[in-house]
């Protein structure tokens, strides 16, 4: 009963917090804070604090409002992936990378496998970031996990996965298997440009 009169308490602190988000940002602010405060599971609020911190250029209490999140609910694949965002925010790469990774832990997620792989890409860690986009395609992000994949196995050496990757990408494609020679030529083409 009290569970559920909480959660009924935070949509409403959502709710207000909706309604003057425009005119008075600090006030719906706190409304959002109330509804962290009261919620008994990782809801709403904690998202909906997190976009309004950043809209109103205040990256810092974003992040902190996304670890308070992942501190109260960790357990919460969402409070993992709100907290690598957020670090993603404050250009604080390698933390949004351990935040990934958590998720992965917790759930096979394909946006968390797509976000670690692309951290890893930047890095320089090919064979990592290919192997979170195989990752990312056996959680179901589709076809352009598999391209991502192919481009990942390219940069790390090795070609043979890489093409192997590519082909499979232009089975699941419209008119993939036609477009297969050209997303060759720009492997090649994208290997000569960071040489």
């Amino acid at each position: 009963m009290l569970r559920s009169l909480r959660s009924a308490l935070v949509r409403f602190t959502v709710r207000r917090a909706a309604a003057c988000q425009r005119e008075a940002p600090k006030r719906a602010a706190l409304w959002l804070e109330l509804g962290c405060a009261l919620t008994p599971t990782f809801a709403e609020s904690y998202p909906a604090l997190v976009r309004l911190r950043r809209a109103i250029e205040d990256r810092w209490g974003a992040l902190a409002a996304a670890q308070e999140a992942a501190e109260r609910f960790a357990e919460n694949p969402d409070a993992w992936m709100l907290l690598g965002e957020a670090f993603q925010m404050v250009f604080r790469q390698q933390d949004a990378l351990h935040a990934f990774e958590q998720v992965l832990v917790l759930e096979e997620r394909p946006d968390a496998a797509l976000a670690a792989g692309d951290l890893y890409r930047r890095a320089g860690r090919h064979a990592e970031a290919a192997a979170r986009f195989a990752r990312a395609y056996a959680a179901g992000a589709g076809a352009e996990a598999l391209r991502l994949n192919a481009q990942a196995l390219f940069q790390a050496g090795d070609l043979k996965a890489a093409d192997e990757a590519l082909h499979l990408w232009a089975t699941q494609v419209p008119d993939g298997l036609a477009r297969l020679s050209d997303a060759r030529a720009e492997l090649f083409a994208e290997k000569k440009r960071e040489s």
